[in-house]
Formats: C-alpha cells, structure tokens, sequence
C-alpha cells in the first residue's frame, strides 16, 4: 500500500524561530519514516510584498531555511526538500488555478487584510497567495499537509480549489486535509503570550521570540526575560498565559504533558521553571547549530541536497501537470 503523501514549506523571510520548531520541523522530521514527504523553501511566497524584497538577502534567507530544515532532523535521504522556484511547475499551475478561483474567495482569506491593510497599492500577489499555496500542495497530489490550527483556512481553500477544478475538468487533483499537530503548533511570543512567536516581530522586537540561531546566552536572557505574573501557580489549567506558553514550550521540547509538567512545578517558583526549560531548548538547539554551521561550511553538499530535492519534486509534480494540461485542452 502507498504511503500517504505530506506536503509542507516555510517562507525564507526573517529568520527561523523555535515556534518553527517546535510547530513544524520537530514535526516533519517524524513524519518521514511513515510518510512520502515533500519540504519546500517557498521563495515564490517571499516576494509577494516587492518593497521588502532584497535580492542578496533572499538568496541568503533561501540557504539558511535549506540547512535549517536538515539541522533541526529532516533526513534528506528520506524527504524530498527543495526550493521552490526550482520546479517551475509552481508557477505555471498556480496561473491556472488563479483562473479558476473567485475573488471571493480569496477576499474571506484573513491574512490579505491583515497584511495589506486595505491599501490599493499591495500587489496582486499579495491577494493571490493563497493560489499559489494551493499550486504548491495540489501539484504533488498531497493527502496531508501539516499546518497549525492558525493555517487551517490555507488547507481548506486549496480543498475548495481542487474541488471545484475536479467538478468542471474531472478528477484531476488529489483534495486534501490538514494535519494539525497536538503538541507545539502554537506558541507564543516570550514578551506577548497573547500573540503567535512572529518572524517578523522577532526581527524588530528583542525578547520576543528564541531564534534557532541564537547562542546559548541569548537563550537564557530571553527565557529568564519571559512574560510571567507575580504567582507561583504553574497548574496548566489555572497558570496565567505567560506560564502556559512555557509550559507548553517545555512539553513540545521534551515530548511531554503540559500539565504533568505544571503540578511538577506548581508552587515551587518560576525560576525552577525557568532554568529546566533552558536546558531543554538548550538540549534541542545545541546539536541543530552544530549541524547547521557544517552545512553552511559545506555550500556544494547543501547544493547538492537541494538539486537531488527539486529532481524528486519535479518527478511528481511534471505527471500531475500533463493530467492539468490535458483535462483544459492546454498545449498542441
């Protein structure tokens, strides 16, 4: 029997945090064993905001997601992990499907108004992203794609896209469903506990996410650093906002149970907390920086791993696009 196929990519925008980590690529590296798994560095999404886009440093930020992705476990022997203008599929099945999508549709996706504010000048892009996440999934006939609860709406869009093609051309795409992780898909900023760990705020507000490139220094500063109240109380249940986030930091860490750890902690005091917690990030992204200094030594290797990617990525995606190109009549 196939194995089920994960699809999933991060943007090489800011810098990577442990809320990527521990939401996504702790996640994906146990995944390869029992899936047939697709990673992508989505360097197409990075541009949909020109102003931002800074050619020297995109190509850097594409490197460092790349070597990210294996430091933190990903087996490049066992996923496919790419670049994403690599395989010009992507392009070429997101115009397509662009075509085939309301405006509707994609006026209800809630990060369009978030991010552009309601301005006429933001780019199309910006507005049609969300086609070209659905290009990126539907193009490897993707069963499941790992998301956290905040991205869910993503998976569904693509769901109604496929859907909706499949109706008018026949059953052409594979629909998909999210995968929504139990443990670490949610966490939340050191200095906010109110809001999402955020690449780009961390990029402007010290304190308030751990970056997996950090040193062990900043690690603790942040963590010691870390939004609390003027309790003892660490039961999950009753713990303020602050201490659950650490919590469930801790739990995704270590791979274990927010309130187990809680009662262990409850009435002891924050800074029995606080120390543990720094040993496990510690204990996580020790090796990672390790791997990643090798791999950023190394360019050819790290070349070479991304061209063996995008040649897997370009076996599946070239058969799903003969079956779009020939459903619409497209080509001679």
């Amino acid at each position: 029997m196939a194995r089920q196929r994960v699809f999933s990519g991060v943007q090489p925008t800011g810098t990577l945090h442990i809320g990527n980590y521990l939401g996504a690529l702790k996640q994906w590296r146990t995944m390869v064993d029992d899936y047939d798994t697709f990673f992508c560095v989505v360097d197409l999404h990075a541009i949909t905001i020109p102003d931002a886009v800074v050619p020297a440093e995109l190509r850097e930020n594409i490197r460092r997601v790349a070597a990210l992705y294996i430091a933190a476990g990903i087996d490049p022997e066992k996923a496919a992990i790419f670049v994403q203008s690599d395989v010009r599929a992507h392009a070429e099945l997101a115009w397509i499907l662009t075509c085939m999508t309301p405006m509707g549709w994609l006026r209800r996706m809630t990060q369009f108004k978030v991010k552009g504010g309601g301005s006429e000048s933001v780019g199309t892009g910006l507005f049609t992203y969300p086609v070209l996440q659905a290009a990126d999934i539907l193009l490897y006939d993707t069963n499941l794609v790992p998301v956290g609860a905040d991205q869910k709406q993503h998976v569904e869009i693509t769901a109604d896209i496929a859907q909706r093609f499949n109706h008018r051309f026949g059953e052409v795409f594979v629909v998909p469903e999210a995968m929504i992780p139990k443990q670490g898909a949610r966490i939340m900023g050191l200095d906010d506990p109110a809001n999402k760990m955020s690449k780009s705020t961390a990029q402007i507000k010290p304190g308030h996410a751990i970056r997996l490139l950090d040193t062990p220094k900043q690690v603790k500063k942040a963590i010691n650093r870390a939004v609390t109240d003027s309790g003892v109380c660490t039961r999950y249940d009753d713990a303020s906002p602050g201490i659950q986030n650490l919590l469930g930091m801790f739990a995704a860490f270590t791979d274990g149970d927010p309130r187990e750890i809680g009662e262990r902690y409850d009435g002891r005091g924050y800074g029995y907390l606080k120390k543990d917690l720094i040993e496990a990030a510690e204990a996580a992204l020790g090796p990672l920086r390790a791997t990643y200094t090798e791999l950023r030594d190394d360019e050819s290797h790290l070349d070479a791993i991304l061209e063996r990617g995008a040649e897997r990525a370009r076996a599946v995606s070239e058969p799903v696009m003969a079956r779009v190109r020939e459903a619409m009549g497209l080509g001679r």
